[in-house]
């Protein structure tokens, strides 16, 4: 044997023997997070942390409005979901926006909108004023939602992409659970006075996010659409894992973009249509058959992120938890902050595992927890509402269920909404459709919260939720069946998943069999 081996070491005595040493057999080192992209991701989707404070304080101000302004529960749901609709505006006008001025610029956009917004609500005199007002946060909210997915998408490295992406959703969560506890600081001041400053205090992140925006780079996608190569560049090196992966970042951006290969100057004359020309005719009229199915995918997705009840339970929770038994009004506050609290630590908790188990495993899980807390807590609820007596362990069984829900919908359905509708689109139809999938999910968040006191009352509390549950059966039949898997591909390569629909898996199964065989071919 070991003569053997000689004489083979004999037969090419140029070949140097290396002796393998313990730290050969060590696991490959994963490659460190990018900090500037990590900062960046960061600095963008502090503009969602302006939809979670409206979402957060309005679940406890709405009571004091209520005993304030004498307002019917039809002026309620009015004054809480008609901020979705109004954020459509800003949604669609950030689209074209983001495109002229760029994702930076955007941003500032949004902040200044809703800074002058949250002013208008603390000063607010009567129910017409605070309606004007919540128009004008409205379209800030609108502008952020859509902005922050699209700019950390494009800056961040394919490796974390699922992990940076998730950051808005983040912060909405941060946002949702520093509403809580403004309700609850601020709950002890007159009535008149405590609400206006639980609204007026949303001004406060807009000032910080028009400061931070001076820290941020422009998105190199943009950069490229623009003929900017050179600033382009810059910013890939900054924000990809390694050199090569930012000179193949900009090959993708480029071809997609119709950029020639060997054109490398600073700058560059970009042929282009006037901005958003011809996208909706792409998007709706003539749209490929990759297209509708990423059309289908992230605009149902957001449809049924909303139609689950998620807005209904956070802007209501203390309906809910009164419903359930709780009538401490002090007790219901500390209540809503337990659920802040709940889905703040859960969504970062998802931000670990999008890239590393993968966005269609964590959605499924997530989607299947949903529908099981859900049909318990109508169970939970229902007995109450038929009972005449107090009952301790249906009251701990509803509060558990709305924590339960908040959690499985934060380490699942939340994040990935925004993480998957955010990356499947081309990049020439991603602000456009980015903005379609904001709007739906705007659309059906206006329709839940603004009808939800008037839907508990017809079917009962219960019913609203057992209703809640069979949405959300309905949309984990739809991700199991037309949703594929999109962690680690690159933001160019996703057309190659979409365009079959249910048989998206034998389509897949086919691609990798023709790359083996032209792999073995080249062999």
């Amino acid at each position: 044997m070991s003569a053997g081996l000689n004489s083979e070491r004999d037969v090419n005595p140029s070949q140097p023997t290396t002796e393998k040493t313990l730290a050969d057999f060590d696991p490959v080192k994963k490659p460190k997070r990018n900090k500037f992209a990590f900062a960046c991701a960061i600095l963008a989707s502090v503009a969602s942390i302006l939809l979670g404070y409206d979402i957060g304080v309005m679940s406890g101000a709405k009571d004091y409005i209520q005993i304030d302004l004498k307002l019917s529960d039809v002026e309620v749901g009015l004054l809480v979901g008609t901020l979705n609709w109004y954020s459509l505006v800003g949604s669609a006008a950030a689209g074209v926006t983001s495109d002229w001025i760029g994702r930076r610029y955007t941003i500032v956009v949004a902040g200044a909108i809703f800074f002058a917004g949250a002013l208008l609500m603390g000063f607010s005199t009567n129910y017409a004023f605070l309606m004007v007002a919540r128009f004008v946060a409205g379209i800030g909210v609108g502008f952020a939602l859509m902005i922050a997915p699209v700019y950390t998408t494009e800056v961040s490295p394919a490796s974390t992409r699922g992990f940076l992406t998730s950051f808005p959703e983040v912060f909405i969560n941060v946002g949702i659970l520093l509403g809580y506890v403004s309700n609850y600081a601020f709950s002890k001041l007159p009535t008149n006075l405590g609400w206006r400053i639980m609204l007026g205090v949303g001004a406060i992140p807009s000032v910080f996010l028009a400061l931070v925006v001076i820290g941020m780079p422009e998105s190199p996608r943009w950069l490229v659409m623009q003929g900017r190569l050179g600033d382009a560049r810059k910013v890939l090196d900054k924000t990809s894992d390694t050199k090569e992966e930012s000179q193949q970042r900009l090959s993708e951006i480029k071809e997609a973009a119709g950029i020639p290969q060997d054109c490398n100057d600073d700058v560059v004359r970009v042929q282009k249509k006037c901005h958003g020309e011809g996208v909706w005719k792409e998007l709706f009229i003539h749209p490929t058959r990759p297209v509708r199915h990423i059309l289908l995918c992230g605009i149902g997705i957001h449809f049924f992120q909303q139609v689950s009840g998620i807005d209904a339970v956070v802007l209501y929770s203390t309906n809910i938890f009164e419903k359930a038994g709780i009538t401490s009004s002090n007790d219901k506050l500390l209540a809503t902050v337990a659920v802040g609290f709940t889905k703040t630590v859960f969504i970062l908790v998802a931000t670990f595992l999008l890239d590393r188990i993968g966005r269609r495993p964590l959605l499924l899980s997530s989607v299947g927890g949903m529908v099981l807390s859900l049909a318990t807590l109508g169970f939970g609820l229902t007995i109450i509402d038929h009972s005449n007596e107090k009952l301790p362990w249906a009251i701990a069984l509803s509060i558990a269920m709305v924590l339960a829900f908040v959690a499985f919908f934060s380490i699942g359905m939340g994040p990935i909404a925004w993480v998957y509708s955010s990356e499947i689109f081309p990049l020439r139809l991603r602000a456009q459709g980015t903005g379609m999938g904001v709007a739906m999910n705007r659309v059906t968040s206006g329709v839940i919260s603004t009808t939800f006191i008037m839907l508990y009352k017809a079917i009962s509390i219960g019913g609203a939720f057992f209703l809640f549950a069979g949405f959300a059966t309905v949309a984990w039949v739809f991700f199991f069946t037309c949703f594929p898997e999109t962690r680690g591909r690159t933001l160019e390569d996703m057309e190659v998943l979409f365009g079959n629909f249910i048989s998206w898996r034998s389509a897949l199964k086919d691609g990798k069999k023709e790359e083996e065989v032209h792999g073995g071919n080249d062999g």
